[in-house]
């Protein structure tokens, strides 16, 4: 279950267009009564692909308010198999324990930076952002990350701004995240999760196969690969 959150008028939601972020978002559409959406682009391989999951999204929760900011300096600083062609993505079993190639360094950080900055200028008084803890792997995932990252808005914000960035799946594990985005008829047909392919899923790379195993263990059909869902009321992928 996702943590509970005051009411605010306006959210800003970090929506990248995969499914962690499509739930973190319905969560703050249900928080906020005037929701404003924000997708960047960094580099990475499929952020085409993303972009249009974002905008289809967004269309499907009627967010008028919607930013698109491109960061191509995140490709140039590399050191990521995400931003950088020649480096293989990890399929299958072959990624090294530890922190893995996919990693984009200090990403989190960079993006909760823009998303701060537009929720100030707006006067919205959370931003929202889909991390959780099995993705902690990546070290900008971890709830002590989300706590520190809160302690410097606070410093770094006007004294009367209260923007707070809420992570409410950062708890969960990826059958959690399908199940409340279940529950909240989040449109998970939407959704992007490959992180190298733009036509259809490669099933390999360590995103897709936690999604696969989050469907599974939660016991529901991925929209995405399978021809209906009972997250989506019916429709079609």
């Amino acid at each position: 279950m996702a943590p509970s959150y005051p009411p605010v008028d306006r959210a800003v939601a970090l929506v990248s267009g995969g499914l962690d972020s499509c739930v973190a978002a319905a969560v703050a559409c249900a928080a906020a009564a005037r929701p404003a959406f924000l997708h960047i682009s960094y580099g990475q391989r499929t952020q085409a692909r993303e972009r249009r999951a974002f905008e289809a999204i967004a269309d499907h929760y009627g967010v008028d308010e919607r930013l698109a900011v491109d960061i191509e300096y995140l490709r140039q600083i590399g050191a990521s198999s995400l931003t950088d062609p020649s480096l293989d993505i990890p399929r299958g079993d072959d990624a090294p324990a530890g922190v893995p190639s996919t990693y984009v360094p200090f990403r989190n950080a960079n993006l909760l930076a823009i998303a701060v900055a537009w929720a100030e200028a707006l006067g919205a008084r959370a931003v929202y952002i889909g991390i959780h803890r099995e993705g902690a792997t990546y070290p900008d995932c971890r709830p002590a990350f989300l706590e520190a990252f809160n302690r410097l808005v606070t410093e770094g914000t006007r004294p009367d701004s209260g923007i707070q960035v809420r992570a409410p799946l950062i708890e969960m594990d990826k059958a959690g995240i399908v199940r409340l985005g279940c529950e909240l008829e989040a449109p998970l047909h939407l959704t992007w999760s490959c992180y190298s392919r733009e036509d259809t899923p490669c099933g390999a790379c360590h995103s897709c196969r936690l999604r696969r195993a989050g469907f599974a263990s939660a016991g529901v059909p991925d929209p995405v690969t399978a021809a209906t869902s009972t997250c989506s009321k019916g429709e079609k992928a």
